[in-house]
């Protein structure tokens, strides 16, 4: 039998109403047999996901993208304890705030509640079919999961999971909807269902994202991509501004929290730059440095306009010496992306202005890039990184997935 989204989309909109009505408990009795579920089923998600990968890398896709792609036992347990974390937060729904008497003898307040249907559409990344399943069950809403071609086995071995312990419980099947068909028309047609569904989240490539954003007639939740700044200050530990650019470089390029361009202050650059030369030499980073900073590193090549744009996604950085925090702000300024931005200093009226003036989603005054991740942040995970102000900034949680009504209790009060 075909797949139909419209069908789909349909059956999750129905769906959206008793996973609504569910109580904490049972929300989070559901959240920890899906991470039960995950770690019993391990051998069949790892042999799918082999597959996946297999095929990845004998299609050419790039090694960032295998990266995101592979599981092991070790990412399986992680995600399971991201469910689990997910699990023990509070109930983001339910909770009446901003109670106000009127002078007409009304009590006005607000409650939180679902969005209802979510729907994701997302490349490689297999957690993320766990992490965005969780996040929405948590926020009491029904989703519908497109992840792409190159994780269709490992994504459906998941969805197995979560339909074991959505039929534990008698639930409707449709609650979470994982797309079995990855054809662009498909796709294209999700797009198209603003009936059914409420919310956008695309999650992966900077083409991606512009597609559904430039065709959706569902409102879309935007993150294009992460160019994360470090900015080492005059007033800088330096030992700690190599720590910091050494974690946020070369832990993990693939990833959006990873470090693209590297500012540092002319007042050290001096004493510094030999400092980071030597360490991303050590890592084989690529440098794409300024006319000021290109002679500290062997190998480096003139950064031009498009690199100060640039998010590589692999061992390369981009480096410019900046005349003083004004100059780093305006830069930033400039060409921040909205993701993350890092200041380094020991003064912390320095770091409170940077805090205060850099209007990114997240800003981090002596901590390292890489704690940009929903799960660091106390969020469990993260369904996405929202770089637009509406109606999220930053990553998004459970609360993030849900809206307010107005809420009004009377004693029979008509309006004059």
């Amino acid at each position: 039998m075909s797949f139909s989204i419209a069908t789909a989309a349909k059956q999750a909109r129905k769906a959206s109403r008793q996973i609504a009505r569910l109580g904490s408990q049972d929300k989070n009795q559901l959240l920890a047999q899906i991470a039960s579920q995950l770690i019993a089923q391990q051998g069949p998600i790892l042999e799918a996901n082999q597959k996946d990968v297999a095929l990845a890398k004998s299609s050419g896709l790039d090694s960032a993208m295998v990266d995101r792609l592979v599981l092991d036992e070790g990412r399986i347990q992680k995600i399971a304890d991201a469910v689990l974390e997910i699990m023990g937060q509070e109930d983001p729904v339910g909770g009446i705030s901003q109670i106000q008497q009127r002078p007409s003898g009304i009590q006005v307040g607000k409650m939180r509640i679902p969005l209802g249907v979510i729907a994701m559409i997302y490349e490689s990344r297999p957690n993320v079919t766990i992490d965005a399943a969780a996040l929405c069950l948590k926020a009491g809403n029904a989703v519908i999961l497109r992840g792409g071609k190159e994780a269709l086995h490992s994504n459906l071995a998941l969805a197995d999971c979560i339909k074991v312990a959505l039929d534990k419980f008698g639930l409707n099947e449709a609650i979470v909807t994982v797309v079995p068909d990855t054809d662009r028309a498909v796709m294209n047609e999700l797009m198209t269902l603003s009936d059914d569904i409420d919310l956008i989240i695309p999650r992966g490539g900077e083409g991606l994202i512009r597609f559904v954003s430039q065709n959706s007639q569902i409102p879309v939740i935007q993150h294009f991509k992460g160019v994360c700044h470090l900015y080492v200050d005059e007033f800088a530990d330096l030992n700690k501004a190599l720590s910091l650019l050494e974690n946020g470089k070369t832990q993990r390029t693939s990833v959006c929290n990873s470090l693209e361009t590297l500012l540092v202050n002319k007042e050290i650059a001096n004493q510094f730059l030999p400092m980071a030369a030597e360490m991303m030499a050590k890592h084989g980073v690529k440098i794409h440095a300024c006319e000021n900073s290109i002679d500290s590193f062997n190998g480096a090549v003139l950064a031009t306009e498009e690199d100060w744009d640039a998010e590589y996604l692999a061992m390369e950085i981009a480096v410019r010496v900046v005349d003083d925090f004004d100059a780093a702000i305006e830069h930033i300024e400039s060409y921040s992306s909205g993701h993350t931005e890092v200041i380094v200093t020991q003064d912390y009226t320095r770091a409170n202005e940077f805090i205060r003036v850099i209007d990114s989603a997240v800003v981090m005054a002596n901590a390292s890039s890489r704690f940009s991740d929903g799960g660091e942040l106390g969020l469990g995970a993260e369904i996405g990184i929202s770089t637009t102000k509406l109606h999220a900034y930053g990553p998004m949680g459970a609360e993030s997935l849900t809206t307010e009504k107005f809420v009004v209790f009377g004693e029979g009060n008509i309006r004059a």
